[in-house]
Parts: C-alpha cells; sequence; structure tokens
C-alpha cells in the first residue's frame, strides 16, 4: 500500500512539473524571488512571483514590473507609477517605477523596450525555493527519488500459496 501511495505522489509532482516546465516555455513564464521588502507589504521579502514577459507598451499605470538598469546584473522589480513613450527608441518607453514601501519613486528613470510583468505572488515560497537549490537538498532529493524508484521496481518475493489452485480443485473433488 505504502510502495503505491509513494509511487502515486511520485508520479502527480512529476505530471506537475512537466506542466510548469512546458508552461514556462510556450508562455515565456519564469520565477522571481524577492529578497528586500521594498514592495512591502504587497509583496514582502522571501516573497515568489511569477512573471512574464511582455513588450513595455502593454504595461499600465499600477502594474509591478521586474526591468534591468543599465550596468546592473540584477533586475529591479517595482510598481509602475509613470509611462513615457521614449522616443529614442521604437517601440521603448521609459518607465518611472517606486517600490510599495518606499516613500518616493526610485531616483532614476528606466528606459525599456520589454519588460517582466509580475503576474500572482505568494508569500514564503521564495525562501522554500532558495532553500531547495542548496546542493545538501539536491542530493537529498536525488538519493529519495533513487531510492523509491529502486524500491518500487525491486523483484517482490512471494510466499507461497496456502491454497493453490490445484488443492482446491482436489478438495471440491472429495
Amino acid at each position: 500500500m505504502a510502495r503505491e501511495t509513494l509511487l502515486t505522489l511520485a508520479a502527480i509532482l512529476g505530471a506537475i512539473s512537466v506542466v510548469a516546465i512546458i508552461a514556462s516555455f510556450t508562455l515565456n513564464l519564469s520565477v522571481l524571488v524577492f529578497k528586500t521588502g521594498s514592495m512591502s507589504p504587497s509583496i514582502p521579502a522571501g516573497a515568489a512571483a511569477v512573471t512574464r514577459e511582455i513588450p513595455a507598451g502593454e504595461l499600465r499605470v499600477g502594474d509591478v514590473a521586474s526591468v534591468y538598469r543599465p550596468g546592473v546584473a540584477l533586475p529591479i522589480t517595482h510598481r509602475v507609477v509613470a509611462i513615457a513613450v521614449d522616443p529614442t527608441t521604437p517601440g521603448g518607453v521609459i518607465l518611472t517605477l517606486k517600490g510599495d514601501a518606499n516613500p518616493e519613486p526610485d531616483p532614476v528613470t528606466y528606459p525599456v523596450t520589454s519588460a517582466r510583468k509580475v503576474l500572482w505572488s505568494a508569500p514564503g515560497i521564495g525562501t522554500a525555493l532558495v532553500r531547495m537549490r542548496a546542493p545538501w537538498v539536491l542530493i537529498g532529493m536525488t538519493l529519495l527519488v533513487t531510492v523509491l524508484v529502486t524500491w518500487t521496481f525491486w523483484p517482490v518475493r512471494r510466499t507461497a500459496d496456502p491454497n493453490p489452485p490445484e488443492l482446491v480443485n482436489e478438495k471440491e473433488r472429495r
């Protein structure tokens, strides 16, 4: 019973993983982990958000967007408070962003042609995702899956049937 339950659980988690991977590629989705509290209380530090890359012209004031800053490797994710057309770049806009926890908008504007729009977020999930990337967690999960697969396909020793069909038929004849 436990074998079937664990195998069913692993199959469900595997199917969810496959669907998530297909959705991320076909819908251009990604997960973003918030490391600071600049978007609190709506998106606290440690939250994870699902984002989708869109043309910058589709953003609206009030959207939460993730954009790259010139010369900085990490993106900034704040709420859009103003949008202006960028006259120097076809399809480009200049975004003014502000963290919900910040009293003023960011001191710089962001000229972009595309951005990652936050579709939804979940508090605390980001912390768990970051912890799952630790080497000891990955090794443990690999060992767990290996043991589960081995246990599932290991030959089962059958015990002798106390009433084999030959004896049942013999008893019926008497």
